[in-house]
């Protein structure tokens, strides 16, 4: 038997990162698959105050510390899967007059981050007989993927077959369907069916084949998120919030006409659940990054196929 665990859309958190981290071994664990959102948001400034206070201000509080509490305060805002950036008021206006220097700011504590991340699974997994696959998303930026392909360990697996074991194969791309947010590696359902299918044709077994997309296949109720208007605020009806599908015709047409074995996804958050798409079990463990919780899924595959899975929370 070979198990398989698999989490997503960590979006910078450190905390959630390190469960994963720890999530092979615990498990048991023979292949681990990080896949994207890897990457956090957004920076938060941490200025320094009189009197060696520092403020910094993140998801609508204020928060005051003195010195000692400052390495407890930047903590907390990377567990929350930002980038808290110690700074001066003075040098804080300049950033703030200067959006270049702010994306070049953001690009190099993003690089740094994932420099860490990788050091981080090469000290504890390398040499543990687990393989690792770790996959940037639609959120992610492009000059992440260096980071992780200077590993000798970890294995981005975006636009390959690759083989889990002697009778399974998979194939992933952390690409979407176009989004509100207009994120660096979304496209047309027609351009991501392409790249699923050039993916797919390649496969030998298709029948045992893992098909890890990050974007879940639409209209299964495991891509369910709010409905936005034109300012991207959040519908609200009757006091309810209103929710639409919103995976990809793509990967749910594709999954029609293949039938692979599995298939595992993330992207919506709010949307954890399994769906049968024919003979295909799609799975989709939700996110929970801000919380500090590592959702994921356990998937066990042996020769006769798919053995069992099960929905982690940790």
């Amino acid at each position: 038997m070979t198990r398989l665990f698999y989490t997503t859309d960590v979006h910078g958190s450190n905390v959630v990162f390190r469960k994963f981290v720890s999530a092979g071994k615990f498990y048991k664990a023979d292949v681990v698959v990080l896949d994207g959102d890897l990457t956090g948001k957004a920076i938060v400034p941490v200025v320094e105050k009189s009197g060696k206070n520092y403020e910094a201000n993140f998801l609508g509080e204020r928060h005051v510390v003195q010195e000692r509490q400052l390495n407890d305060l930047q903590d907390m805002i990377s567990n929350l899967g930002f980038y808290p950036f110690l700074t001066s008021g003075e040098d804080l206006q300049d950033f703030n007059g200067h959006p270049e220097k702010v994306h070049d700011l953001f690009d190099e504590m993003m690089l740094k981050r994932m420099r860490e991340w990788v050091q981080l699974i090469e000290q504890n997994l390398k040499g543990s007989g687990i393989k690792c696959y770790a996959l940037p998303g639609n959120d992610d930026r492009f000059e992440i993927d260096k980071e992780i392909e200077r590993s000798d360990y970890i294995i981005n697996p975006e636009g390959k077959v690759v083989q889990l074991d002697d009778h399974h194969e998979m194939i992933s791309t952390g690409w979407s369907n176009p989004t509100p947010w207009d994120t660096p590696r979304e496209e047309s359902e027609e351009a991501l069916e392409k790249r699923i299918q050039a993916m797919a044709t390649k496969v030998e077994d298709i029948k045992n084949c893992v098909f890890n997309l990050h974007c879940p296949p639409h209209d299964t109720g495991i891509d369910v998120a709010p409905q936005l208007d034109e300012n991207l605020a959040q519908v609200v009806k009757g006091g309810e919030l209103v929710m639409i599908p919103v995976g990809s015709k793509a990967v749910k047409s594709t999954i029609e006409q293949h039938q692979p074995l599995v298939g595992i996804h993330g992207h919506i958050h709010e949307s954890k659940g399994t769906r049968k798409v024919g003979r295909t079990l799609c799975m989709n463990p939700g996110s929970e990054y801000q919380q500090g919780t590592l959702k994921g899924v356990v998937v066990n595959l042996d020769q006769k196929g798919l053995k069992s899975t099960m929905f982690t929370t940790g």
